[in-house]
C-alpha cells in the first residue's frame, strides 16, 4: 500500500506543472484520472508526465464532456485544473459547478500570475514567472546573464510542489471538516515563497542586494569552477570546518594567498583565481577522486545520464528506465523505501473503460479506491 492510496484526483489535461503534479500524486499512489482532448500532444506509449494515471478523451466545450467532468467530480477528493482564469467557469466547470457536485472537493487551480492581479489575464512561461518573482535574479555570476534551469525554479518548485501542498492540505482538512476549499497555486507566488532563506540570509548579510558582492556569488568556497576536460564542479565549503578541511586536502593550508581569515573579502578574487587555475590542471574525474571521499561540500556538475550512473545515485537506484525513457523514481521514501514509478499511458487510453463503467455503475465504480 502507498501513502495516497485512499486519494482520487481528476486532471483536467494541460502543460507543465498541472500534469507534474498530478503524476506527483500518483507516484505516492493517488488514483488519478486525467481528461484530455483529443489531439492534444502525446508520445504513443505515453508521456513521462502520465505515468501511473488514467488518460480519457472528452470535448470540454461539449455538454457530454462537462457532464463526464461532473460524474467525475463527484466522488473525487480534488480536481487539478491549468487553465487562464476565467476559462474553466465559461466551460461551465468553475469552481461553484464542481463544488456544488461534490462539496468536499479540492479544487486546485494552477497557473503563472495567479487568478487576480494586472498580469493574470497574460500569458507567460516558467522562465518569466521566475523572472518576475525574484528568483531568477541570483542564478548566474554578476557578469553573465541570469538563465533559468528549464522548468525547474517556475513551473516545478513554485508552481507543481505547491499547488500539490495546498491540495493535499485542502484534502486533510475536507475530511475533518467535510468541505472542499479553492486552491489558488500560483507559481509566482510559490517561487517568492522559495526565497524566504535567501531573505533570511539578507537580513543577516550573507546576501547582498547587488549581484557579485555575495557569499554565493563572489567567494572562492561557495564557487563553480571548470576542470580540463571541460566538465565543472562546485564547492559550498561555508563552514570554517569545512573550508579548513578543503584547503588541507588541496594542499593550501599556510599559503600566503590563504592565510588571512576566510571571510576576508578583499582576498576572494586572488583566492578564486588560485582555485580556478588548480581546478583547471586535472579533469573532472580527478577532483571527484580527491574530493568525494571528504567532507569539503563538493559536487560535480553532471548531466541526468551521467548522474545516472554516478555510484551513490546507482545505490540509491535514483533512475531508472522504462520504456525506453530515463527518469527519476518517485520521491521521497516511506519506510527506507521507493515506490517503483507507474507505467505511462497514452493519451486517451481509458476513454471506453471509464465511459462503460459510468454508464453501467456511476462514477463510484470508476474509481478504483
Amino acid at each position: 500500500m502507498k501513502v495516497l492510496d485512499s486519494v482520487r484526483v481528476l486532471e483536467i489535461g494541460g502543460l507543465g506543472p498541472g500534469p507534474f503534479c498530478a503524476m506527483h500524486l500518483a507516484d505516492l499512489g493517488a488514483d488519478v484520472i486525467s481528461v484530455v482532448r483529443k489531439g492534444q500532444g502525446d508520445t504513443p506509449t505515453g508521456s513521462l508526465l502520465n505515468r501511473g494515471k488514467r488518460s480519457v478523451f472528452a470535448d470540454l466545450k461539449t455538454e457530454e464532456g462537462r457532464q463526464l467532468v461532473l460524474a467525475l467530480v463527484a466522488e473525487a477528493d480534488a480536481l487539478i485544473e491549468g487553465m487562464r482564469p476565467g476559462v474553466m467557469e465559461r466551460l461551465g466547470l468553475g469552481p461553484e459547478e464542481c463544488l456544488g457536485a461534490n462539496p468536499r472537493l479540492v479544487y486546485g487551480r494552477m497557473t503563472g500570475w495567479g487568478q487576480s492581479g494586472p498580469l493574470a489575464p497574460r500569458a507567460g512561461h516558467d522562465t518569466n514567472y521566475a523572472a518576475l518573482s525574484g528568483a531568477l535574479w541570483g542564478c548566474s555570476p554578476a557578469d553573465a546573464r541570469p538563465v533559468s534551469p528549464f522548468a525547474v525554479l517556475g513551473d516545478i518548485g513554485g508552481g507543481a510542489l505547491y499547488l500539490m501542498t495546498g491540495l493535499l492540505s485542502g484534502i486533510v482538512q475536507a475530511r475533518v471538516t467535510g468541505r472542499g476549499t479553492v486552491v489558488d497555486a500560483a507559481i509566482v507566488d510559490g517561487a517568492a515563497h522559495m526565497l524566504n532563506l535567501n531573505l533570511s540570509a539578507r537580513q543577516r548579510g550573507v546576501v547582498a542586494d547587488e549581484r557579485g558582492h555575495s557569499m554565493y556569488d563572489s567567494s572562492p568556497f561557495y564557487e563553480t569552477y571548470v576542470c580540463a576536460d571541460g566538465k565543472h564542479i562546485t564547492l559550498g565549503a561555508i563552514e570554517p570546518q569545512f573550508y579548513a578541511l578543503l584547503l588541507e586536502t588541496l594542499g593550501l593550508q599556510g599559503d600566503a594567498d590563504f592565510v588571512t581569515d576566510q571571510w576576508d573579502k578583499a582576498a576572494w578574487p586572488r583566492r578564486r583565481a588560485r582555485l580556478a587555475a588548480l581546478f583547471l590542471g586535472q579533469p573532472c574525474a580527478h577532483w571527484q577522486a580527491l574530493l568525494e571521499p571528504t567532507d569539503v561540500c563538493f559536487g560535480a556538475v553532471l548531466s541526468p545520464p551521467e548522474a545516472a550512473e554516478h555510484p551513490h545515485m546507482r545505490a540509491r537506484s535514483v533512475y531508472v528506465e522504462q520504456g525506453g525513457t530515463l527518469q527519476a523514481v518517485p520521491a521521497p521514501r516511506f519506510d527506507g523505501a521507493a515506490y517503483a514509478p507507474g507505467e505511462a499511458c497514452a493519451a486517451g487510453a481509458h476513454t471506453q473503460q471509464v465511459q462503460a463503467q459510468l454508464a453501467a455503475q456511476g462514477a463510484r465504480a470508476v474509481w478504483r479506491k
